[in-house]
């Protein structure tokens, strides 16, 4: 069972956020992407979303040397109504809008074979 205290204190992190909504948005990301995105660095990214995994909120998997991240499909559907409520509300203010526009303009975007 996942823990609502904790799901409300990924929200309140800036880059978690920031990393939940470019999956809301666009399904599956991986780590590369997302740090053009937000423009941090990989190590930073990284970590958050290792938070993000050990707390049952998203899942990765490998193709190649990209490590691609979604959220999880187990979780329960007040959580993904309040992202999906939380993408609405966020997808036109700024740092998100901004992170879609760069990652729509993302220089060699690695292509995906399937998302499983």
């Amino acid at each position: 069972m996942i823990d609502a205290h904790r799901f409300f204190q990924a929200l309140a992190d800036a880059t978690r956020l920031r990393c939940l909504m470019l999956m809301v948005a666009e399904d599956e990301v991986c780590v590369c992407e997302m740090a053009h995105a937000l423009g941090e660095i990989q190590p930073k990214i990284s970590r958050h979303l290792a938070a993000l995994r050990m707390a049952g909120f998203i899942r990765d998997r490998r193709e190649a040397q990209w490590i691609y991240y979604r959220l999880h499909p187990n979780l329960p559907a007040w959580m993904k109504e309040v992202l999906k409520t939380g993408y609405r509300a966020l997808a036109e203010q700024t740092p998100f809008c901004t992170d879609r526009a760069a990652l729509a303009n993302m220089p060699c975007r690695p292509q995906r074979r399937c998302a499983a």
